[in-house]
């Protein structure tokens, strides 16, 4: 059963479906060392092509996932952030997670965190999930900095070691953040 994906606005940014052409742009930033060191890899353009595949497949399924960030009048897309069904071998799941990735020329401006905020909302006024989680590598200190700012919580006895990296792998340790619904944050244009 197909789903039509809904649009989220905050004040600067659309959260949309994707479209073709922000396959270059992802691929682009796909390609980033910087933007992909708490990764194990970089992504080929094929691969990269694959996720967004796997992305709209997803919104195909469930009417939400990863959508593509744009900021009018400053850039047609600019990176990701959304909720995904997980299904991990960890103790957490499965579950709904939130995560985002953003082209380097566009960090630093609180995008990330206020598109985040956006989905979070979305997540709890509209789908009414229970819990929402995010994770990281534990060295990855600007995407904690974000999970921080959206208000989930830390608890080191939930640090995991994340089965798709290899054993002795610097990026293997795993944190993971969690948020539970406790309410309307308000103010979402959906």
């Amino acid at each position: 059963m197909s789903k039509v994906a809904v649009e989220l606005r905050t004040d600067r940014l659309l959260l949309r479906p994707w479209n073709f052409s922000d396959r270059d742009a992802f691929a682009e930033l796909n390609a980033d060392p910087k933007v992909r060191e708490y990764f194990p890899g970089l992504l080929s353009r094929e691969e990269s092509n694959a996720s967004v595949t796997r992305i709209e497949a997803h919104f195909a399924a469930h009417g939400y996932g990863f959508w593509a960030v744009e900021a009018p009048g400053v850039a047609p897309f600019i990176g990701m952030v959304g909720l995904a069904n997980l299904e991990l071998d960890a103790h957490f799941a499965p579950c709904v997670e939130i995560g985002w990735r953003l082209a380097r020329p566009y960090w630093g401006r609180g995008y990330a965190t206020e598109a985040a905020r956006a989905a979070l909302e979305f997540g709890f006024d509209v789908l009414q999930l229970k819990e929402i989680v995010a994770f990281t590598a534990s060295i990855n200190a600007r995407s904690r900095r974000v999970m921080e700012r959206i208000g989930m919580s830390y608890a080191p006895a939930d640090d995991f070691e994340h089965p798709s990296v290899a054993e002795g792998h610097a990026l293997r340790k795993h944190v993971l953040y969690r948020t539970a619904q406790s309410g309307s944050a308000g103010g979402m244009k959906f």
